[in-house]
């Protein structure tokens, strides 16, 4: 039972990117071919929210729902990795029209072609754990 507010929150998250056509594979067509400004200003409105949201925690004494302080650490030097990764996560994106939620959101929309590309995410994940000590971090 103590899952129910992570699976209302899954529900209400795939309920905003359905609605807001964020897993529209046109939509993101559209992003990579810089034909539309729609899904630009979806991203540039989560930044814009993250950011505040980050400094609000960094500025107040706040606690999450079981009582802990919320700490947010300092970003680490060297930018490279960062980079690398997001330069990876773009071409995978561009290459199948999905990031990691709108995978699950598509999934249960009914668009069962999907499962193939979860099935790469998974592997994917599964790589960078096997191989995660052999990186530069």
């Amino acid at each position: 039972m103590n899952y129910l507010k992570y699976i209302l929150v899954g529900f209400f998250f795939g309920i905003v990117l359905t609605k807001a056509e964020a897993v529209s594979w046109y939509r993101i067509y559209e992003m990579f071919q810089f034909q539309s400004f729609h899904m630009y200003g979806i991203i540039m409105t989560a930044i814009f929210v993250g950011v505040v949201g980050i400094q609000i925690i960094k500025r107040n004494t706040l606690k999450d729902s079981e009582g802990n302080l919320l700490t947010i650490q300092d970003k680490e030097k060297g930018s490279a990795r960062y980079w690398i990764g997001g330069v990876l996560f773009g071409l995978g994106w561009a290459m199948v029209g999905a990031c990691p939620g709108p995978i699950f959101i598509l999934l249960g929309a009914g668009f069962m072609s999907v499962g193939i590309i979860l099935i790469g995410a998974l592997i994917g994940t599964f790589l960078y754990g096997v191989l995660k000590d052999k990186l530069p971090h």
